[in-house]
C-alpha cells in the first residue's frame, strides 16, 4: 500500500456557544489517500491556516506521495529531512501533526482497529470534562451556564481567567490587574453554583505574568480547584516550578507550547507541573504523542488532555496506562460533530472509546462545500 495523494483545505466550520449563537471557525482539514482507496483524515484549528495548506499542498505532498503509510516514523523523518532542518515549530508542527493522524486513521482502518487499541488499549472509558467559561460572559451568564452543565450530568468544569478582552474568535489581550481581580469573583460565583462536589478547573491560556500568577492563585485556594492550566506567559517552565512551590493548587501545562518532545522534556525537568498536557494536534500526532506518554509516565507525572480536540486526543489518552480526563471545548468539539459522522460525545462525566476502525468517525458528505480556499 502506498500514499497516492494529499491534501489540506480550510473549511469554515459552524459551531455554538451558550447565550451567544453561532459562531463560525476555520479549520483545516487534510486526507490522505493511499493506492487501496483507503483514506484518512485529522482536522484542527491553527494559525498560519493559509501557510500551513499551502505547505501541505505544495511541499509535504510531493515528499510523501509514493511511501508506506503504514510507517508514520518513516514519513515523520523524511519530512524532517527535506523541509525542514533546522526547527520543529510553526506550521511545519502543525503540519507533521495533521498528516501523523491522517495515517493513524489509514493504519486503523486497513488493519480493522481503532487507533487507541493500536497505542495500547489500556483504557476503553476516559473521564472528562466540558470547558465552557470564556471571558466574554458576565458572571451570571457563567453561572447559569454551569448549573445547566450540571443539570446535563456533567461532573467536571473549565473556565477561562486571565484573559481580558477575549471574544468569540478566541484573540486575547493581556490582562490587567483589576481583571484579575475579578476573575476571583467569577470563579467564587461559578463554585458556589455547582457546589463543592463538582470539579473545577481555570485555564489563563499562558496569560499572566508571575506576580499575577502569583497573586490569583493565592486568592483562588480557597475554591479547591482540581487545577490551574497554563497561568504563566508563554508558558515557562522554569517561572511554573517557582510558581508550583508557592502555592497548593495543582499546576497543569504542555498543550499548546509543546511543539516537539524536547520541550516538554524541560516541564519534567524543571518540576514545573501536577498534570503534563501533550496534545497531538501540536506535538506530532500520535507517533509522538505516544512517546510524551511515556516521558509522564516514567516521571510519575499524571497526564491529562489541554488544548482542544478531543476526538484526536482521545485515542492516545485510551491507549497509553496514564490516560487522564479529556477536555470537551465548546468549539473543539461541536466543529468536530458538524464535519463528521459518528462522533462520540461524553456521558455522565465519561467518554466510552469508539470501536470502528481509525479515528472512528467519518467526513460527512459535502464537507468540502464549506471550502473557503
Amino acid at each position: 500500500m502506498k500514499i497516492s495523494k494529499v491534501q489540506c483545505w480550510v473549511l469554515r466550520a459552524p459551531f455554538e456557544y451558550p447565550l451567544r449563537g453561532t459562531h463560525h471557525a476555520l479549520i483545516s482539514f487534510v486526507e490522505i489517500e493511499t493506492d487501496e482507496g483507503i483514506k484518512g483524515n485529522a482536522l484542527s484549528t491553527f494559525p498560519m491556516r493559509w501557510g500551513l495548506k499551502d505547505y501541505i499542498n505544495r511541499e509535504v505532498s510531493e515528499q510523501i506521495i509514493g511511501m508506506d503509510p503504514m510507517r508514520p516514523e518513516t514519513v515523520r523523518g523524511k519530512l524532517i529531512a527535506n523541509t525542514t532542518l533546522k526547527y520543529f515549530m510553526g506550521a511545519f508542527n502543525c503540519a507533521a501533526s495533521l498528516i501523523d493522524v491522517a495515517l493513524w486513521d489509514i493504519k486503523g482502518k486497513a488493519t480493522g482497529q481503532p487507533i487507541w487499541k493500536l497505542l495500547g488499549g489500556a483504557n476503553a472509558t476516559l473521564p472528562a470534562y466540558i470547558t465552557f467559561g470564556r471571558s466574554w460572559y458576565s458572571t451570571d451568564e457563567l453561572v447559569e451556564i454551569a448549573k445547566s452543565l450540571v443539570n446535563d450530568s456533567h461532573k467536571a468544569l473549565k473556565m477561562v481567567v486571565g484573559a481580558a478582552g477575549a471574544g468569540a474568535d478566541d484573540v486575547m489581550q493581556y490582562p490587567t490587574d483589576q481583571d484579575i481581580k475579578k476573575d476571583i469573583a467569577r470563579v467564587g460565583a461559578v463554585r458556589d453554583a455547582i457546589g463543592p462536589d463538582i470539579e473545577l478547573m481555570v485555564d489563563a491560556n499562558k496569560a499572566l505574568t508571575p506576580g499575577q500568577a502569583h497573586f490569583l492563585m493565592r486568592e483562588l485556594e480557597q475554591f479547591n480547584l482540581t487545577w490551574f492550566e497554563d497561568p504563566i506567559q508563554n508558558g515557562d517552565p522554569r517561572l511554573l516550578a517557582d510558581l508550583r512551590r508557592k502555592t497548593n493548587i495543582p499546576l497543569a501545562a504542555g498543550s499548546t507550547g509543546t511543539s516537539d518532545l524536547m520541550f516538554l522534556r524541560d516541564f519534567f525537568m524543571h518540576e514545573a507541573v501536577d498534570y503534563i498536557q501533550p496534545n497531538v494536534r501540536d506535538i506530532g500526532g500520535f507517533t509522538q504523542g505516544i512517546k510524551a506518554a511515556g516521558m509522564a509516565q516514567a516521571f510519575n507525572i499524571p497526564m491529562s488532555m489541554g488544548g482542544n480536540y478531543p476526538h484526536l486526543n482521545m485515542h492516545l489518552h485510551g491507549g497509553v496506562p496514564n490516560g487522564g480526563k479529556i477536555e470537551f471545548h465548546l468549539q473543539g468539539y461541536q466543529c468536530t460533530e458538524n464535519l463528521f459522522d459518528g462522533v462520540p460525545f461524553t456521558k455522565d462525566g465519561r467518554l466510552v472509546l469508539p470501536e470502528t476502525p481509525g479515528l472512528g468517525f467519518t467526513p460527512k458528505d459535502g464537507i468540502l462545500e464549506l471550502s473557503v480556499d
